[in-house]
């Protein structure tokens, strides 16, 4: 996989793993920030509000170094910790798994907990429309309207994302494109007359 891209699930998939009585509810939520997280956290918690645990683990951003493990009162590294394991294993970000255990009346013991909670993960992840995406930069560009039609053939040319545009006295634009192609972009656009790059870029 390239630097600048990151694989991630497009929308909630769920299932359901059961071991000696025990019912893990595996649950994998798309998620960008840690408030959506919260969010997804409290709605299942009043949802399954007579579940015994709902242990859960997350991955943030695109360098993956955003990321916990909970395991919400079972034994510390039975829970949340596998279910990290299956997002680390499949390379995933931008991800919640949360499990929820409805006991069934008999002990699992640790390695059995780590096995059922591991297995429920994986399960939502087999489940979950996986897909590749490209790590982006924006970037902002002033220029005077003569020089709109040299601006626009590279913008043509190079098919960054136009985010907005204005065409006053001065013409603005901002733009985003994957990363790596960032470099070239901004060299093409450096060499129109009058252009000036303002200060409120993702940099």
């Amino acid at each position: 996989m390239a630097e600048d891209t990151y694989k991630t699930i497009t929308e909630l998939s769920e299932s359901i793993y059961t071991e000696k009585r025990s019912k893990f509810i595996a649950l994998a939520l798309p998620v960008c920030t840690l408030e959506e997280i919260k969010l997804h956290l409290d709605t299942y918690q009043k949802k399954y509000y007579d579940a015994r645990h709902l242990c859960y683990a997350y991955m943030l951003g695109h360098e993956r170094k955003d990321f916990r493990a909970n395991d919400n009162g079972e034994p510390s590294g039975t829970a949340g910790k596998p279910i990290l394991g299956q997002i680390n294993s499949n390379e995933l970000t931008d991800i919640l798994i949360i499990v929820v255990r409805y006991f069934g009346g008999i002990k699992l013991g640790t390695s059995g907990l780590i096995v059922a909670y591991k297995a429920a993960a994986a399960e939502a992840i087999a489940t979950a429309t996986i897909v590749e995406k490209t790590v982006d930069d924006g970037i902002t560009v002033m220029f005077e309207y003569p020089f709109m039609n040299d601006v626009m053939r590279i913008v043509k040319e190079e098919e960054p994302t136009i985010l907005s545009q204005s065409y006053d006295m001065d013409c603005s634009m901002t733009l985003r494109i994957r990363q790596s192609l960032m470099p070239r972009l901004r060299a093409r656009l450096e060499k129109v007359e009058t252009i000036r790059f303002p200060k409120n870029e993702d940099e």
